[in-house]
């Protein structure tokens, strides 16, 4: 019987039973029952040989924890994968109870921990390499007087204690743990031990220790050979793109490709020096790791102004040029960072608790470190890119394409040709605008998040009142075949007027927004390599819109001015509701807008519909308005062409 009062003396004795004594409330059930897992497959073969129980104490345990694995990933929240886990906990439970083989319940044990983590991420690395003064310091101060000095469980406090602490420098151990494991632990703590949480430290400290505690199975002169492996073998650096790479590898996996010697050596190093897997400093996700530190530093000050600030560059300046590549190889983990993105900026604007925020901060740097592996260039592939490249062209294009042929058409009907140049003459300036920002961005200087949704967001909603007008002046004009001759003269006097370069600056202001945006996401899909898949679907979204083109064109000839009338309207009125939805969501992405989320809306990005209080509000004033507007100029059977325009 494990002596829970007297543990729990002791730890008040040598004054380390403090906040950390309670498991952290931060702490989700994923992770423990990831920490869960990882003890399982560590220990369960010190249980189990043989097909016999070895030890009944840890087998014993092995059981406890296997139910609680259990009784945990039937506890998360809703997620398409969660049946799975739930069925692969309960095959690993029958697996234990039947006291399988050690390496097939390992192998269960780690499979099952990968699932939880891609289905619940959690933070899998820090955001920079870890202190590791620090963390001797903290060893020193917190950890030693039971794991030892040296990690060999033998320091003052250890004496007595059931289950026993663990003794770091344990070579078999440590070369089935990981560093994300020692993190994890630290992080939470381990129900039914003396093993108390430290979830009240920063997560820099928590990291700084998992990475002290993790050499000490590793002598100095296996790190210095692994420096020499690291620099002179490539392939081994390939193995470790980044941070998270290191935190998740365990020894053992690492012997299986290169050998024991070798990997010994390059987990030495590695475990000493961090820095040498950090990702580079230039990538824009690193930039996103560093606002988001930067803001949860700031929110803890109390400074809210500056912290909505950088947490709005995080998104805008160190994600969101990424969306792109993203949204062509995972649509839905893109949606799951913009929402923990919004979630966190809605928590700082309300001044939620510390911790809350927190939380949001963790929660968004366990995705950025999902969305990292899934945008890492071994995953590139030319379909991806082809697929990123097509729909992002298709849908941008579309619209500006649908209003240039509803102009030109327009024009057609009122049979003033001359005109035509004024509307060619604004889409071809957009393109050589875009062009010129696209030189400028790339050469000369740096667009920030902010300065494009901002030209989005305004030009999206200058284009949706202009539209809004129009249509509404079209649905006016469109009652009666006997009302062609006066509409042509009226719209022929219109024309007259200097409205050609009204004409002008609405196609200009369509297509640039559209070609502003899709320079903006080629970019970011052609750092991540297939360039002939992108080149590919350009071309094929630029054939596809061309044949839409002439097809409207030539449809638009064959119609009634009235009917022509009445469905252009009804085309302006949808891509006002739709630009103006745009609009909004890319000011709220800029910090101009607040965000009230709305969960029951879904987020309908080719109608401009967004999840929010503002965007829906606003798109349906838009819709009123133009009910209203339709109304009002709906021309009765007996009113005469006289009764005015």
């Amino acid at each position: 019987m494990r002596p829970l009062l007297r543990l729990l003396a002791l730890l008040f004795a040598m004054g380390l039973a403090s906040p950390a004594l309670a498991q952290s409330p931060s702490a989700s059930e994923a992770q423990v029952a990831w920490r869960l897992l990882d003890y399982v497959a560590v220990d369960y073969a010190g249980a189990v040989a043989n097909g016999e129980v070895v030890n009944p104490a840890e087998y014993g345990e092995m059981i406890e924890f296997s139910s609680q694995i259990r009784t945990r990933l039937d506890a998360l929240p809703a997620n398409p994968a969660k049946a799975g886990l739930v069925r692969d906990a309960e095959t690993l439970q029958a697996a234990i109870r039947n006291k399988a083989d050690p390496r097939v319940v390992g192998d269960q044990a780690k499979a099952l921990a990968g699932a939880v983590l891609t289905a619940y991420p959690s933070p899998l690395a820090p955001s920079f390499p870890p202190d590791l003064s620090r963390g001797a310091t903290l060893y020193a101060e917190q950890c030693a007087v039971c794991h030892g000095a040296t990690g060999q469980a033998d320091g003052p406090g250890a004496e007595g204690l059931d289950p026993p602490a663990i003794a770091f420098a344990d070579v078999e151990r440590a070369r089935q743990r990981s560093v994300f494991g020692l993190y994890q632990v630290i992080d939470q703590g381990l129900e039914g031990t003396a093993m108390a949480s430290f979830a009240h430290l920063p997560a820099e400290d928590r990291w700084a220790l998992a990475f002290y505690v993790g050499r000490f199975a590793f002598t100095d002169a296996e790190a210095a050979e692994g420096e020499r492996l690291w620099k002179g073998d490539p392939t081994i650096r390939a193995a470790y793109p980044d941070l998270a790479a290191v935190t998740q590898a365990t020894p053992a996996e690492l012997a299986s490709r290169i050998g024991e010697t070798k990997a010994r050596a390059v987990t030495a190093y590695l475990r000493r020096h961090p820095e040498a897997a950090a990702r580079p400093q230039g990538s824009t996700l690193t930039l996103a790791r560093t606002r988001l530190a930067e803001s949860e530093a700031a929110y803890r000050r109390g400074d809210r102004k500056t912290a909505t600030d950088l947490a709005l560059s995080a998104y805008l300046d160190g994600f969101e040029p990424l969306e792109p590549a993203l949204g062509a190889r995972d649509g839905a983990l893109l949606r799951r960072v913009e929402t923990a993105m919004t979630d966190l900026r809605v928590s700082i604007s309300r001044g939620a608790p510390v911790q809350e925020v927190e939380d949001r901060v963790s929660r968004a740097n366990a995705l950025l470190d999902t969305a990292e592996r899934a945008l890492a260039p071994q995953e590139a592939d030319n379909l991806a890119s082809f697929l990123g490249a097509f729909t992002i062209l298709l849908r941008e294009g579309l619209e500006a394409l649908l209003i240039v042929v509803a102009m030109i058409a327009l024009l057609r009907k009122a049979e003033r040709p001359e005109v035509l140049r004024y509307v060619h003459g604004g889409w071809i300036a957009a393109l050589v605008a875009g062009g010129a920002t696209w030189a400028a961005a790339t050469f000369f200087i740096s667009i920030s998040g902010a300065s494009r949704e901002l030209t989005e967001g305004f030009g999206s909603l200058l284009a949706a009142v202009v539209l809004v007008s129009v249509g509404i002046w079209m649905h006016g004009k469109s009652h009666a075949d006997a009302w062609q001759a006066y509409i042509r003269d009226k719209l022929s006097k219109a024309l007259s007027k200097g409205s050609a370069w009204f004409l002008f600056l609405l196609v200009f202001v369509v297509v640039y927004r559209e070609v502003f945006e899709t320079i903006l996401f080629y970019a970011a899909i052609w750092t991540q390599g297939g360039h002939a898949g992108m080149l590919a679907g350009a071309l094929t979204a630029v054939a596809i819109l061309a044949v839409v083109a002439w097809a409207m064109l030539a449809y638009s000839k064959r119609l009634p001015i009235s009917r022509f009338f009445s469905l252009s309207s009804i085309l302006m009125a949808i891509l006002s509701v739709v630009l103006i939805g745009k609009g909004v969501a890319a000011l709220q992405e800029a910090g101009w807008l607040d965000v009230h989320p709305l969960a029951w809306v879904p987020r309908i990005e080719i109608l401009g519909l967004y999840p929010t209080v503002e965007g829906v509000a606003v798109q349906l004033v838009t819709i009123a308005i133009l009910v209203i507007g339709f109304a009002r100029t709906s021309v009765p059977k007996a009113a005469r062409p006289d009764a005015g325009t």
